[in-house]
């Protein structure tokens, strides 16, 4: 029995490296491991065997099969190889002409957040970060809007279950729920635990709410807004600052007026008109672009401030409808479905 199995393994060896096709393979896997197979043969010959001989010459058969297999195993391998090799063609020479159709380019809400923090740089603001996952607290809680605020429930912002867990953002409470976020406000609580004023910071990123998705909303979209706290900081100053911003990214033709409003984190609150005649496919008179105010004297009181001392200002608009005037776009939608007849445009 081990000198028929030694012969088999051998012959295996010698004729599977050699098959160069599915159909060959096959039919050799069949003449080996088949129904009537030569290793099946040699195993049905157990029955035969001494029964004080059969634990060594089961090890042997088994040790035959193991072997026989890894040839088997090797060969498919191999002819799968050549198969996938046929089918990329020749080999790439690297002294050839490059294929690409040439360079990237920055889509156009990249180049609208790029050019809107060159701009504050320049004023002295820096870029600040934060998670895109939030809590409670910092999305809601250290930003004076109270319990029973619409944009706390379910129906307005994306909650997750109360089972999941975030290492990188901690919770004041173990009942807080995770979720994410609905503004960039958060990065200006998290910024002003980190330090004392004074405090001059742009915060752009990606944030999300319950919206139906149309030509002008959408469940995630990005933002931007910024924070300034320092002693003696008035109306006066943030309305400076708007209008050198619109100025600087839209044309010196663009006009900007307040409107009282209310957001439970500002006080005085305003929304943020434009007018941009000027600009492609822009009809209004003025348009609604954001929204701002002072720093209400409870959100420095979350952080530890002391709103005697320090005031401040902040405000925010959304990346998308600037870019949507800057370049005469009439649908979000359009950012996101990666048309290269769009972002061509922009390059």
């Amino acid at each position: 029995m081990q000198d028929q199995l030694s012969a088999l393994l051998a012959k295996a060896s010698a004729e599977l490296p050699a098959l160069k096709t599915r159909p060959d393979f096959e039919a050799a896997k069949a003449r080996y491991v088949g129904p009537n197979g030569e290793l099946t043969a040699l195993m049905k010959q157990m029955g035969a065997v001494p029964k004080e001989q059969r634990p060594a010459v089961g090890k042997l058969i088994n040790e035959a099969k193991t072997a026989l297999q890894g040839h088997l195993d090797a060969a498919l391998a191999t002819i799968a190889n050549a198969e996938l090799a046929a089918q990329l063609g020749p080999a790439v020479d690297p002294t050839l002409p490059s294929p690409d159709f040439g360079p990237g380019t920055s889509h156009p809400l990249t180049l609208v957040r790029e050019e809107m923090c060159r701009i504050l740089r320049k004023v002295g603001f820096t870029v600040a970060d934060g998670p895109e996952v939030e809590t409670e607290y910092y999305c809601f809680d250290a930003l004076n809007t109270p319990s029973d605020h619409p944009a706390r429930d379910e129906k307005d912002t994306f909650y997750f279950p109360a089972s999941a867990r975030f290492g990188n953002v901690s919770k004041k409470t173990p009942e807080e729920k995770y979720l994410l976020r609905t503004h960039t406000s958060s990065v200006q609580i998290r910024t002003m635990l980190k330090g004392s004023p004074p405090i001059r910071i742009v915060s752009p990123g990606r944030v999300y709410r319950r919206d139906t998705s149309d030509a002008t909303h959408s469940a995630n979209f990005h933002q931007l807004e910024c924070l300034y706290v320092d002693k003696n900081v008035t109306v006066r100053d943030l309305k400076a600052l708007l209008d050198y911003i619109f100025a600087s990214l839209l044309g010196k033709e663009t006009k900007t007026r307040f409107r009282p409003h209310y957001f439970g984190y500002t006080e005085p609150s305003f929304e943020v008109d434009l007018t941009a005649t000027h600009l492609p496919k822009v009809k209004k008179p003025w348009i609604e672009i954001g929204g701002c105010g002072m720093v209400d004297p409870t959100v420095f009181e979350a952080v530890g401030y002391d709103p005697e001392v320090w005031s401040g200002y902040a405000f925010g608009m959304g990346l998308e409808r600037l870019a949507m005037l800057l370049y005469g776009i009439d649908d979000i939608r359009y950012f996101y479905q990666n048309d290269l007849r769009f972002l061509k445009q922009f390059a």
